[in-house]
Formats: C-alpha cells, sequence, structure tokens
C-alpha cells in the first residue's frame, strides 16, 4: 500500500514546477562557492578539500533547507487547496502510510539532491582546473549529508503540514540552515535537525571527524519525532472543516 501513495505522490509532483528548483537551486552555491574559491587561491590550497568547503559553506546554510522546505511545502499543496483534503484524508488507506509516502518521496530528494551538488562539484573542480585526486571521502559526504537533508525533510513536512500557506515554511527552512550553522558552531549540532546537513556534509570543514553513531541516531529520533507529531496531527484533523 505504501507504495502505491508513493507513486501517486510522484504522478502529483511529476510535472511541478518544483523540478526546475531542484536543478537551479543547487548551481548557485557551485557558482559562488568556485568564485570565493578561484578569489582566495592564496589562502585555500588544499584543492579539492578548499572547493568543497567553499562549495558547502553557501549550499548547507541557504540553497539546501530552502530546496527541501520548497519541496515539503509544494507536497502539501495540494491538500491545502480546493478542499484537496476531504480526498487525502478519505482514502483508504492509514494516515500514517500517506504521510510515510511523502516523507519516503522526501528523503528521495534529498538523495538526489546530493548527487547533483556531487555532480556541480565534480564540474567546478574540473572547470578550475585541480589536477589532484578527487577525494575519497567524498561518497561519504554526499551521503551523510543526504541523511541529515532527510531530518531536515521531516521538520519541513511538519511545518508544511500546520502552515497553509506556500512561502512561510520555506522561510523558516532558511532560518533554519542559518541557526544550524551557529549551533553547529556552539558545539550542539547533533541537537539540532538543520545542523544535521552540515555535520554531514562537513561543512566548511571537510577534515572534520563525523561521530557517526550520535549522528545517526539523531537523525532517526528527530526524523521520527516530526513522523509521529504529523500522523497525530493528522488524526485528529477535521475533513468537513476544510
Amino acid at each position: 500500500m505504501l507504495l502505491r501513495c508513493l507513486k501517486a505522490e510522484v504522478l502529483k509532483c511529476r510535472r511541478a514546477p518544483v523540478w526546475l528548483a531542484f536543478l537551479v537551486l543547487p548551481v548557485f552555491p557551485a557558482v559562488l562557492g568556485t568564485g570565493n574559491y578561484l578569489g582566495n587561491l592564496g589562502l585555500l590550497r588544499d584543492e579539492w578539500y578548499s572547493l568543497w568547503s567553499q562549495h558547502t559553506l553557501f549550499s548547507s546554510m541557504f540553497f539546501l533547507p530552502a530546496l527541501l522546505g520548497v519541496f515539503c511545502a509544494w507536497q502539501w499543496r495540494l491538500e491545502h487547496t480546493d478542499h484537496n483534503w476531504n480526498s487525502f484524508m478519505t482514502a483508504p488507506v492509514s494516515v500514517g502510510t500517506l504521510y510515510g509516502a511523502k516523507l519516503v518521496l522526501a528523503a528521495g530528494m534529498s538523495l538526489l539532491a546530493q548527487g547533483w551538488i556531487g555532480v556541480l562539484f565534480l564540474l567546478s573542480g574540473k572547470l578550475v582546473g585541480l589536477t589532484a585526486p578527487i577525494p575519497p571521502e567524498l561518497p561519504e559526504w554526499l551521503l551523510c549529508g543526504a541523511v541529515g537533508g532527510v531530518a531536515v525533510c521531516g521538520a519541513q513536512l511538519l511545518l508544511s503540514l500546520v502552515i497553509r500557506a506556500f512561502a512561510p515554511p520555506v522561510a523558516l527552512g532558511l532560518l533554519g540552515g542559518i541557526a544550524g550553522l551557529v549551533v553547529t558552531a556552539q558545539g550542539w549540532g547533533y541537537a539540532f535537525p538543520y545542523s544535521l546537513l552540515c555535520i554531514g556534509m562537513r561543512a566548511n570543514n571537510p577534515a572534520m571527524e563525523l561521530d557517526l553513531a550520535p549522528f545517526l541516531l539523531s537523525a532517526a529520533a528527530w526524523t521520527a519525532a516530526c513522523a509521529l507529531l504529523s500522523v497525530a496531527i493528522l488524526q485528529r484533523r477535521d475533513v468537513a472543516a476544510e
């Protein structure tokens, strides 16, 4: 049943303009990060590692939270318009399954976004003429970033469920990304979902050692907490009022 709900969610998003954001938004941190790298070659001497630090400084704080926020807001947009809550809530499946399909699709978006960021990173490195070997840690950075992104998706799906308008959850996602960098700098990164995105990608610090167990536990706990709260809200929703 989850697979059928997931297929329905994919159909709803298949021709959505949100895919344009998926393609365009990661390009901005790649361009900004590459420009910043080229402008500071005297200080940034570690080639690929220095380039990654500049790319992720922008993407993890601004553009990725915005991208995931846009996608999660779009997932609830159809339910928030034209009395579609009645159709959504009266489907012959549990609300947990309906929500789970949205979360799985958002998690897939997080993984795809990291893959696209990785492609742009490699292209940028080749364009600026880097000759050193590609960092072997790159797949780990991208995968851990995707895991941190799932926690962000859980938070954004909750915000977009509660807030009917499209823009405010996206704005809160941007604020969360900025707050995540601040919280990480204070040493509390593992306790905040948006910080997990920074930590997983080793934003601005490729040499940082990741404590994998707390990282995975925190990501799972935040995702589960947001999912349980979202399902509880759905179970109490009065469809007739929509």
